[in-house]
């Protein structure tokens, strides 16, 4: 006499549907879809009024970078100070510290997944701002008197787009630790000064427009909260300590 197999009620597990994901985790996947949309039409926005060469625009942009030249020129130090900061913030020089900080953040609380998410995006955001300036292929500025000058295309400023991404990926990465007000605040306020410095500094050379650093900005910041977002809502193991937001 054979057993009896008791199975539960259901369908058979060889026909079962594989499990669908939660509708309110597909809502906020769309939300980092959206984001990233988002950034890219700003982006694309302000590579189409500098293509179109709009007169607001344009007088901005020649305005601005004559304006910081001449102050570099009259000012050695500073002068001395911004081809520093220049130097410094080459993604190149960038990547032992970066990787260091993710190291660090990787010991410190084993989180595997969010210190591959946090290095993995800025690796792909220094990327994508090289291949936007082979598309964009916009002229660098031409000056009678230049203090500095820089190979490849200039819109957007890789300098501006790679700060940008590594600062805010770095603020992210580390937030659930800064357990204080204060230090939350410090760390925003630190990435920010750093990212519009170097946004400064690319104009005062004069090898960067307004416009080129804005939307290197934009690109960096937009695509590091929308892969966050989307890093966010996606399964992750159970048992991997510092998980939270």
């Amino acid at each position: 006499m054979r057993p009896v197999v008791h199975r539960s009620p259901g369908r058979d597990p060889q026909t079962a549907t594989p499990p669908r994901v939660p509708a309110g985790r597909a809502r906020r996947l769309l939300r980092a879809a959206l984001a990233g949309v988002a950034t890219g039409v700003a982006v694309v926005i302000i590579a189409l009024l500098v293509r179109e060469q709009w007169p607001p625009l344009v007088q901005l942009d020649e305005r601005a970078v004559l304006a910081g030249t001449t102050l570099a020129a009259q000012h050695p130090e500073l002068l001395r100070a911004l081809l520093f900061w220049q130097w410094a913030f080459l993604a190149v020089h960038l990547l032992v510290p970066v990787a260091a900080i993710c190291l660090a953040y990787w010991w410190r609380t084993g989180n595997v997944t969010r210190t591959w998410w946090a290095l993995s995006t800025i690796l792909v955001a220094w990327g994508l701002s090289n291949l936007l300036k082979e598309v964009a292929r916009r002229a660098r500025p031409v000056l009678d008197q230049p203090v500095e000058s820089a190979a490849g295309y200039s819109f957007p400023s890789g300098h501006a787009a790679n700060t940008a991404a590594m600062t805010t990926a770095l603020v992210v990465l580390v937030w659930p630790s800064l357990r204080s007000r204060a230090l939350r605040i410090a760390a925003v306020a630190g990435a920010a000064v750093l990212t519009v410095a170097t946004a400064v500094d690319r104009v005062m050379l004069g090898v960067h427009y307004p416009s080129d650093v804005a939307a290197g900005i934009l690109f960096g910041v937009g695509l590091v909260l929308a892969s966050y977002l989307a890093y966010r809502h996606w399964p992750t193991p159970r048992a991997e300590p510092g998980t939270g937001s």
